[in-house]
């Protein structure tokens, strides 16, 4: 469907494309389109950038509290906006704007490009079953919230005290009459005759029988009166949970409808559904929110409207939300588990910029040895260089070390990110591994990082206490989580600081996976994002993270070693 206006059978002018106000002609366009998941933004994406930005600042016609003001009204939520160059038919070059998600409570606003499908106008099936959901939502919390719950456990286990206290009394009853039968027989045996004794013995069996019987009647009674205390509370716990199935029945049926609506474009001008689009990408449901992300709701717009996609580029404007690490005004990658199936498909028949991650690093590249024995190779693992062969890449400091030792083996006891540089501690032999890999799982190796921050750090030293866990919806990426997070501390030292930039000493107490770069980054860490981190903060050269000394025991001389590489930054 297209978005433009008609009037007297003439095409107005679009009002979602925006013309450049300052001449750009001597700015030569890119021969390839955008690779959304690692780039560095194009000029016209960049100018395109400020002027969305300056558009946001002094528009007047609605009001979202990105956290940039201290004291605006309602919660804090920043935002990632979009912008796409195009080219319309008569070459001309414009952009078009867009966001991810909501704003200001809207999918649709006159700047940005309409979502792909607008689920929140007025009476649609998803604003009429979110009502029903909201109301399964209240019930449920009106229920958990509730005291009945707790008088129901509570005079559960007050029955199960009583009936338990009883079934007590009733066993110390028949152990008592047990006992007194024994004494009779022990007593009986000395003063009747053979034949009494038969007779008082056939008694006492019968009053065993009777009283296993008893144990048997109270067992059973015992059993009945506890379920019947029991199902109140279960009946109970058995309400809340059939809401939930009912919610979630519910919450899948308008997830799907919603997914029926999502049909994607691409530049050979063919039509997919989302689902179809993951079921051929990863043989999965495609998370909630998938599609509704800046970059498809931009290239959706712009093959509708016969727009060629030039150059892409996505920056976060606001507060960072308080798990992630989200810088105001730093560009950022799509998302890859909601936007790398789409775009994938929505890329189909351009030109796009190669996969930097798929990229063999250069034969050239060298591994310099900083020390070798017959158990050891420490090495200088060069930056943006694997530690052991990826997916698509097979290079690594695995791959050339097995070819120069073929008999060597595990070889690896630790790794470094691709992107850091610095001490990498090989191991040539089973027991030379397990010696170094134990001294790493009980913290007794003394790891040093050199890092570069992207700012000015007041003070002198710290440690950062924050649990990490990897963010399911952007892998690699972490972000900080107090409930699923592991244990991840950081000690630092200050080092200097020059040219607006800080250089410190890690000094990481655990291992956990990027680690350093979060907890360089994030606001309740350094808030200071290392120079190059194409993650967490903003690409350059290289990422300025360098593992510069480690020291550990020999593991055949037991002799404590240690060994420091000066960063090349």
């Amino acid at each position: 469907m297209r978005t433009t206006i008609m009037m007297d059978n003439c095409l107005s002018k679009d009002i979602y494309f925006h013309e450049f106000d300052e001449e750009i002609n001597a700015i030569p366009l890119p021969t390839h389109f955008t690779f959304p998941f690692c780039y560095e933004p194009h000029l016209l994406a960049k100018k395109a950038s400020e002027y969305v930005q300056q558009y946001i600042l002094t528009q007047q016609e609605w009001i979202h509290n990105f956290g940039l003001e201290p004291k605006m009204e309602g919660q804090a939520i920043g935002k990632m906006f979009g912008v796409l160059v195009v080219q319309d038919q008569n070459k001309k070059i414009g952009f078009l704007a867009g966001f991810s998600g909501k704003l200001a409570g809207k999918n649709d606003h006159r700047y940005f490009v309409p979502p792909v499908f607008d689920m929140l106008t007025e009476n649609s099936f998803f604003l009429l079953e979110e009502d029903h959901l909201n109301d399964l939502n209240k019930q449920i919390a009106v229920l958990e919230g509730s005291e009945k719950g707790i008088e129901l456990k509570r005079a559960l286990e007050e029955t199960k005290i009583n009936l338990d206290q009883q079934f007590i009394q009733f066993k110390e009853k028949l152990k008592t009459q047990k006992k007194e039968r024994k004494l009779l027989r022990d007593h009986s045996k000395s003063v009747l005759s053979a034949a009494s004794y038969a007779l008082l013995e056939q008694d006492l069996i019968k009053q065993s029988l009777r009283d296993k019987y008893e144990l048997h009647v109270f067992q059973k009674q015992y059993q009945l009166d506890m379920a019947a205390a029991e199902q109140p509370l279960q009946d109970f716990i058995d309400t809340i949970a059939d809401l939930k199935e009912e919610r979630r029945k519910r919450s899948s049926r308008l997830q799907n409808q919603l997914f029926a609506q999502y049909n994607f474009l691409n530049a050979n001008g063919e039509s997919k559904n989302v689902m179809d689009i993951f079921k051929a990408f990863n043989k999965l449901q495609p998370p909630a929110g998938s599609g509704e992300c800046a970059a498809p709701k931009l290239l959706q717009y712009a093959y509708l409207n016969q727009y060629k996609p030039i150059a892409l580029a996505e920056f976060w404007w606001g507060q960072s939300p308080s798990a992630e690490v989200r810088r105001h005004l730093h560009y950022y990658p799509a998302c890859r588990n909601k936007c790398e199936p789409i775009l994938g498909y929505m890329l189909q028949g351009l030109l796009v910029d190669k996969n930097p991650m798929l990229e063999n690093p250069d034969e050239n590249i060298a591994l310099p040895i900083i020390y070798e024995d017959e158990s050891l190779v420490i090495i200088n693992k060069p930056e943006e260089f694997l530690s052991v062969p990826g997916i698509h890449v097979q290079d690594s400091v695995y791959t050339r070390m097995i070819k120069k030792y073929p008999d060597a083996g595990p070889l690896i006891v630790h790794r470094l990110d691709m992107s850091t540089s610095g001490i990498l501690v090989l191991a040539k032999n089973k027991e030379a591994h397990k010696i170094i890999q134990s001294q790493f799982i009980n913290h007794t190796i003394v790891k040093l990082y050199i890092a570069l921050l992207d700012g000015i750090i007041t003070e002198d030293a710290g440690m950062i206490s924050l649990p990490i866990r990897v963010d399911l919806d952007d892998r690699p990426r972490q972000l900080v989580c107090y409930e699923h997070g592991k244990k991840a501390v950081t000690r630092w030292e200050k080092i200097a600081v020059v040219a607006g930039k800080t250089k410190v000493r890690y000094f990481p107490l655990t291992g956990r996976t990027h680690q350093l770069r979060l907890h360089s980054a994030h606001p309740s860490g350094m808030n200071c994002p290392i120079v190059g981190d194409d993650l967490y903060g903003q690409k350059a050269n290289r990422l300025h993270l360098h593992a510069a000394y480690i020291a550990f025991n020999h593991p055949v001389t037991n002799e404590r070693i240690h060994f420091y590489v000066e960063p090349n930054f």
